[in-house]
This record gives structure tokens, C-alpha cells and sequence, in this order.
């Protein structure tokens, strides 16, 4: 809970000052950025989530790394971050900034797992389906799962719509069950 709150508040204080000064698309790569470089550097995410570590040398580390690549304003965000001891917050500030930006920019983000690796004419036709469904413009990760057997599952936000042969076998299974 104090997660989401912790995130919403300083992502929605942080897309304020974005939109004011017309900087969303040019913030949100370099907020991608960090946080990736963050998740892909062992050394760099044991000294920004060390709590022994001062605020001033985490500073420090982050602007030797970052200061030539990034805005004052994102260096100003992730000082203000440090400061407030939220560091390990990040990802998920930056998540909500990107939600937010997505939805002004009537964008919806799904994840799609399907059984199999789809071919471009099967994503195309997916994405296609989606925003119509949405009425909205999609922005589609897809992933694999041979568990699912055959078919797709969908989530939209907090919604799964799920046209997978596990789940109608399943289904099938329960419904013989009550049957028997």
C-alpha cells in the first residue's frame, strides 16, 4: 500500500512540473534509463539501496554517472528522491509517471502471453483487435508461457481476458466434476 501511495504522489508531482514546462517524452527516457541502468548494475543498486551510504554520496555516484546524459530537472528529481530516503521507490515512481503519460496520451499498455512465439501478422492482427477493444492505442509486451498450451491471455490493467486452452480445460474439467 505504502508503496503505491509513495510512488503515485511523486510521480503525479513530477509529471506536473513535466507538463508545465512540455518535457514528458524527453523526462520519461531519461527516467527509463536510471532505472534500467539501476536494474542492470549490481554495484550501482547495492550503493543507491544501501542504507549505511550517506544521501550525499549517493549524490555524488549518480550525478558521476548520470550528470552529462540527464536534464537538471531529473537530476533534481533524483537528488530530492535520496534526500527523502525513497530510493528504493524509484521504479515504481517512474512506472506511474509513465501511466501517467500513457493515459494523456490515450495509450494503454497490455502484456499478451501466448503459447507460442506469434508472427508479426498474429501480433499485428492482435494489436489491431486491442485497440479496438480499448478504443484506445496499444502498447503490446508479449511474452511466452507453454503452460498456456494454445491460445492468449491478456491483461489490460487489471483486467485478464484469457482465451487459453489451460484455463478452457480447466473450465471443462470443473464442469465434468460437477457433473459426475
Amino acid at each position: 500500500m505504502l508503496k503505491g501511495a509513495v510512488a503515485g504522489r511523486y510521480a503525479e508531482a513530477l509529471y506536473e512540473i513535466a507538463v508545465r514546462d512540455d518535457i514528458v517524452d524527453s523526462l520519461e527516457k531519461e527516467l527509463k534509463a536510471v532505472v534500467e541502468s539501476v536494474e542492470i548494475s549490481p554495484e550501482l543498486k547495492k550503493v543507491l539501496y544501501h542504507p549505511r551510504i550517506s544521501a550525499g554520496e549517493k549524490k555524488e555516484v549518480i550525478k558521476s554517472l548520470f550528470a552529462e546524459r540527464l536534464s537538471q530537472v531529473t537530476v533534481s528529481f533524483l537528488s530530492m528522491v535520496i534526500d527523502r530516503q525513497r530510493e528504493s521507490f524509484l521504479g515504481d515512481m517512474v512506472a506511474a509517471f509513465v501511466e501517467l503519460a500513457n493515459q494523456a496520451r490515450n495509450i494503454t499498455d497490455i502484456h499478451v502471453t501466448s503459447a507460442t512465439e506469434l508472427t508479426a501478422k498474429q501480433k499485428k492482427m492482435m494489436s489491431d483487435n486491442l485497440c479496438r477493444v480499448t478504443g484506445r492505442k496499444v502498447q503490446i509486451t508479449y511474452s511466452v508461457d507453454p503452460s498456456l498450451v494454445g491460445g492468449v491471455v491478456a491483461r489490460v490493467g487489471d483486467k485478464v481476458i484469457d482465451g487459453s486452452i489451460k484455463t478452457r480445460l480447466a473450465s471443462l474439467k470443473e464442469h465434468l466434476r460437477q457433473i459426475s
